[in-house]
């Protein structure tokens, strides 16, 4: 059925890749319609409330995609590993 092994890290890569765009997205659809953008998505992230993030560009769908515990394990290990 399947011809290839599936590596684990390379799932991880392509889910923090993905998570990177849709951050990005987020943040360029945030600034765009003139919101502090960090301010706004650490409102989301402490909150869940999708209020924070505005629909301009499918923002707002796009940010629901993103599993908050997992940005936090990451944003946390990014800063702590530079």
């Amino acid at each position: 059925m399947f011809d290839d092994t599936i590596f684990f890290g390379k799932l991880s890569r392509d889910k923090d890749d993905e998570m990177k765009r849709n951050l990005t997205l987020v943040y360029d659809a945030l600034t765009q319609k003139g919101y502090n953008p960090i301010d706004q998505i650490v409102g989301y992230i402490l909150t869940e409330d999708p209020t924070y993030i505005t629909n301009h560009n499918n923002a707002r769908a796009v940010i629901r995609k993103i599993d908050r515990d997992y940005l936090l394990h990451m944003l946390i290990k990014t800063y702590l590993d530079e």
